[in-house]
């Protein structure tokens, strides 16, 4: 099979554009790599986050070879692909090749790279079904009643008083909003509409969704922190920042998630992203339309959202103790 290559000219602006030519040259894959991820920056706006994912994911396959000719043949897909399976999980191995098909995808579109190497590649990825962990309300009131009594507790001129008001801001909008912990951290100033109970949220592919607080304490426990931070927001216009003034990070989420699960002696080991299942999961069981949890929870397809009506056994249980039909049947 004859593989067509176009060369390369790059453009000094920003958006920067592959343009073909008649003459035949060497492959350049980093350059390639650096092309895409402009476009995916630029054209489609992308996150910083998706970004990252495509440059390791990229980089990585760019390392199986030598030869950068190798990468651009179906043979060599093939291997890699048959590497995947030996270190990592299928959903690892599913954004991987996701990445890969994009990057190829774009190539064949943007008629720099002909035919698509993986248009001759079938896959059947199969991920074992897992439902989605959650977390017992009385244990998001362990952890959020454990918070609050250490606020208590604490000097409100200290460093520390101001650290456990933004902790309590970040757990309660977590469990109150059910957004991404990527969301909660890279919210900007101007997301953040206290005075109507608003918080606008970027989500994955910067779909953007509007979300209304509608519980007093989780709006009172956001404008103490906000009143306490609010010089600090100012000038850097993050919304959640650390102690050393900077954008607070996932990891430090999750550390303080840690040190209050120990606190409140809280045995099991809760995520960030479990405050997210555990939103969805407790409104379907108060009977919300799954379809207004979709838009809260900023899924493009309802087939995502639906995963949790498979994690609601109390309301499985409600439904077969009220409705079953066996109800109806008499045999005294």
């Amino acid at each position: 099979m004859k593989y067509v290559i176009l060369s390369l000219r790059f453009t000094s602006s920003k958006n920067q554009h592959l343009i073909g030519s008649s003459k035949m040259e060497g492959l350049n894959f980093e350059r390639l790599t650096q092309n895409y991820l402009n476009h995916c920056k630029y054209e489609k706006g992308l996150d910083e986050k998706t970004m990252k994912a495509y440059n390791i994911d990229l980089a990585q396959y760019a390392s199986t070879s030598s030869d950068p000719n190798d990468l651009f043949t179906k043979k060599h897909l093939q291997l890699y692909i048959a590497e995947l399976h030996s270190k990592y999980s299928i959903k690892s191995i599913k954004r991987k090749i996701a990445s890969l098909k994009a990057f190829f995808n774009y190539l064949e579109y943007e008629e720099i790279f002909s035919p698509n190497p993986f248009s001759k590649i079938r896959l059947k990825l199969h991920e074992p079904f897992l439902l989605p962990r959650t977390i017992p309300l009385s244990t998001i009131n362990a952890l959020l009643t454990c918070a609050y009594q250490q606020l208590s507790t604490e000097d409100k001129e200290s460093r520390k008083y101001r650290s456990t008001l933004r902790d309590i801001a970040v757990l309660e909008l977590l469990f109150a909003t059910g957004m991404r912990i990527s969301e909660l951290c890279t919210l900007h100033n101007y997301d953040v509409n206290l005075a109507e109970g608003i918080i606008r949220i970027y989500g994955k592919g910067s779909k953007e969704r509007l979300i209304q607080i509608g519980n007093h304490e989780v709006l009172l426990a956001a404008c103490n922190y906000q009143h306490s931070y609010s010089k600090q927001i100012e000038e850097t216009g993050w919304f959640f920042l650390n102690r050393l003034g900077n954008r607070l990070s996932d990891q430090s989420v999750r550390f303080m998630i840690n040190k209050y699960c120990q606190m409140a002696g809280i045995q099991l080991h809760i995520t960030p992203h479990m405050f997210r299942h555990s939103f969805a999961t407790l409104l379907l069981e108060e009977d919300v339309d799954i379809r207004y949890i979709q838009q809260l929870l900023g899924h493009s397809s309802i087939t995502t959202t639906q995963i949790y009506t498979h994690a609601t056994s109390k309301k499985q249980k409600d439904i077969l103790t009220a409705k079953h039909p066996r109800n109806k049947i008499n045999t005294h």
